[in-house]
């Protein structure tokens, strides 16, 4: 804890030493908010959900698809890199690679999303303090290492860590498209998007908190659930 709090007057005191820049993409994740039509917006809500509360019972599948979306990305970019032109056909062997890597090397992928939860839990933390954005690593740096051993000693925790996020990421996105498309509230919704560092954060970590409550629960009365 006493680390945490030193981490955070270093980077508080830097940061009123230094201009702040913005990096966390608020204007792309917008822009991704406001363009979902109601069909895709529940779309998001309603797998999230699914996610959010029974993640445990499709985390293999989730792990799975994770792998494959990073097997895309390294295809795309090692078209760019060494190629150039068409890019389905790295896209495609990234994917399918990435995919069946994922199957023998499970309990890794899990922890290693699960660390990665862990990350992204401080940092919204960070940011929701108020802290300096541009030191928002510091925070995330320790959720990163906590999450990530806490992921390799208790598996289950890694479960709930990444599958939580996971849900709470999409129905929030879902959730603030209808509002902002659907309920009138386009305006505040927009101010407090941009204005307010607390609020992404919130609505981010709020729901990922309930749903790891609600997954062990689950799990702990789940006596044929097999990791």
């Amino acid at each position: 804890m006493d680390c945490v709090i030193i981490l955070a007057q270093a980077a508080k005191t830097a940061g009123e030493k230094t201009s702040p820049g913005g990096i966390i993409p608020i204007d792309l994740m917008w822009n991704h908010i406001t363009s979902l039509d109601l069909v895709e917006a529940l779309t998001f809500i309603s797998f999230g959900a699914v996610c959010l509360f029974y993640g445990w019972r499709v985390f293999k599948i989730l792990v799975t698809i994770c792998f494959g979306l990073l097997g895309l990305f390294a295809g795309v970019w090692a078209n760019k890199l060494l190629i150039g032109g068409n890019v389905i056909w790295l896209a495609v062997m990234g994917v399918v690679l990435f995919a069946l890597l994922s199957i023998p090397l499970m309990r890794w992928g899990v922890s290693i999303l699960g660390a990665t939860a862990g990350g992204v839990l401080t940092g919204g933390g960070w940011l929701a303090l108020g802290l300096p954005e541009q030191y928002i690593w510091a925070g995330a740096l320790v959720g990163l290492i906590a999450g990530g051993m806490i992921s390799f000693i208790i598996f289950k925790a890694a479960v709930m860590l990444f599958t939580s996020l996971g849900g709470s990421a999409l129905m929030a996105v879902g959730a603030l498209a209808v509002i902002y498309q659907y309920m009138g509230a386009a305006e505040r919704l927009e101010d407090l998007v941009f204005n307010q560092k607390w609020f992404l954060p919130l609505v981010l970590l709020g729901p990922m908190a309930i749903g790891m409550i609600l997954q062990y629960r689950f799990i702990e009365h789940a006596k044929d659930w097999n990791i």
